[in-house]
């Protein structure tokens, strides 16, 4: 009869993210996932089809944290700085917290056939709080991009908002 564990796609998660965080990213293996959570390869390949996805499962598991807490303050808020400044607050964090992934050369080549499609996935989500804000989709999703640019190329909140508050 088959071991049960309780929590396994939870648990190799989070087994992934510990040896992303001390190896680095080129070093995860599937084979040596598998031997710390106790199971066998094909195990770990029902859970996720690659170790890209499994990285994926991981990010998406943090970004969902992210989207609450703009949601949330996106709920309360009737003007547009707060909510920007929140969606700037969890980009700074997010890429903070997985530093080590998105620096990483391997990763970079593993992901860059499904950078677009990601990228897309992500100005759409940012830009759903920013449509109250904006007078057309298409003006929530440009402010949305132009957060997520300047964000990650290290512009201060400030200097990008100042861009911005002539939008609103």
């Amino acid at each position: 009869m088959p071991k049960i564990i309780e929590n396994l796609e939870h648990k190799l998660i989070a087994e992934a993210k510990h040896q992303i965080e001390t190896s680095g990213y080129g070093a995860l293996t599937i084979r040596d996932l598998a031997k710390a959570c106790g199971v066998g390869v094909g195990t770990v390949y029902n859970y996720f089809s690659s170790k890209e996805e499994l990285v994926a499962s991981h990010l998406l598991e943090d970004w969902k944290q992210c989207i609450t807490a703009i949601t949330a303050v996106s709920g309360c808020s009737d003007a547009p700085k707060p909510v920007l400044l929140c969606i700037y607050d969890q980009l700074v964090s997010f890429a903070r917290r997985h530093e080590v992934i998105f620096r990483d050369e391997s990763a970079a080549a593993s992901f860059s056939g499904s950078f677009s499609k990601y990228h897309g996935m992500l100005r759409t989500q940012l830009a759903q709080p920013l449509r109250k804000f904006s007078e057309t989709d298409f003006a929530a999703e440009f402010l949305a991009e132009a957060l997520l640019t300047w964000t990650m190329a290290g512009k201060t909140f400030d200097e990008i908002y100042g861009m911005m508050e002539k939008h609103f």
